[in-house]
């Protein structure tokens, strides 16, 4: 087992470089893990360039291989020795100016040896972004590397916004963990890719379509598929072929038009699983809440204020399992601006099991 480090870092830091910060940039550079947080979730860090560092990314997290890895960088200047130059367009350079530092990865062409090909897996693209914490921002500078970091949890399982979150998932398996408190926007980064003048959407996140169409009037945005990516075929962005940020209990979505008949059919069939003997749970909302029983109602933040449900979904995820739910309904949201986001990470949660009334 490995001894995993840790340190409490205050996210007012300063721009002095604290020892903290310095001795974790310094074993990212001789080639240890070490998970940090981001404006989004904590990710867990390795050198981009690597490939044994990489592969302890892979490891300690329980992985696909095929799974490509988004890579971080403190500044635009680093791009350079990672992606090919002259395929960065007019369009790239908006979105950079506008989101960066930011929730937004943008998939760009890979330089031949600029990063270990596992970074990639096996794509000729690669998923870039400038995170927007300032602890994230401090380590990033301290390294001095591209740093390739997926969410700091066990595959599949619900990401961590807190660094409690990670040492419960991930102790004894990664060189360290900086503890920046709570993250912010609670759900991961939104990736993009722009092909032939138009802006796909391959997972949703943090800065919403809305948002993106405003950067870019001009532009045709796509957004993402309902589906997930199947058989052998390569993912061009984390998130599209797995389940992920699954609770251990069975979960499915209920979503529809009638609040009232969406909250009736959820309670008949949370009451059905407590005749059977299971322990039952229910995702809702605060505005909601008291509608419902069961052995644990949790009210992930208000509809009337969605970035708040965002926030609050990974840790409601995790709390289904510190109480031993076993069977869980969890209530949909309107896919419109972070809805989009909140609905994707739950219908993989719930191995897109939905029941629309």
């Amino acid at each position: 087992m490995i001894v995993t480090k840790y340190w409490k870092v205050d996210q007012g830091i300063g721009t002095e470089i604290g020892m903290e910060l310095a001795e974790a940039a310094q074993l990212l550079r001789s080639g240890e893990t070490v998970a940090f947080p981001t404006e989004t979730v904590y990710g867990l860090g390795a050198d981009a360039t690597n490939t044994a560092a990489v592969e302890g990314i892979f490891t300690a997290k329980g992985r696909p291989s095929d799974n490509p890895l988004i890579v971080h960088i403190a500044n635009v200047e680093q791009l350079s020795s990672l992606i090919l130059s002259d395929r960065v367009s007019a369009d790239h350079r908006q979105l950079m100016e506008v989101f960066w530092p930011g929730p937004l990865t943008i998939v760009l062409p890979v330089k031949t040896g600029g990063i270990s090909p596992l970074v990639t897996a096996g794509l000729k693209t690669v998923g870039v972004r400038i995170p927007d914490h300032p602890v994230a921002l401090q380590l990033l500078r301290e390294a001095g590397l591209p740093i390739a970091a997926p969410s700091a949890n066990s595959s599949g399982r619900p990401s961590p916004t807190l660094a409690s979150h990670v040492r419960d998932d991930l102790d004894g398996r990664i060189g360290g963990i900086v503890d920046g408190g709570a993250t912010g926007v609670g759900v991961e980064s939104t990736v993009i890719e722009l092909v032939g003048g138009e802006l796909y959407i391959l997972r949703p996140g943090g800065v919403t379509a809305e948002q993106l169409q405003s950067a870019l009037p001009a532009i045709r945005i796509h957004e993402p598929e309902r589906g997930e990516v199947q058989g052998a075929e390569t993912p061009r962005a984390p998130g599209m072929k797995y389940t992920h940020y699954a609770p251990k209990g069975f979960m499915h979505i209920v979503q529809g038009e009638d609040a009232e008949a969406v909250a009736e059919w959820i309670q008949h069939d949370i009451d059905a699983a407590k005749t059977r003997g299971e322990s039952t749970g229910i995702l809702t909302f605060e505005e909601r809440a008291s509608r419902y029983h069961a052995d644990l109602v949790i009210a992930c933040g208000l509809l009337s204020q969605p970035e708040t449900i965002a926030q609050d979904l990974y840790a409601a995820l995790r709390q289904f399992d510190q109480e031993g739910i076993q069977y869980i309904a969890a209530e949909g949201c309107p896919e419109t601006g972070i809805g989009l986001a909140i609905m994707n990470r739950l219908r993989k949660a719930a191995g897109h099991r939905l029941v629309r009334v």
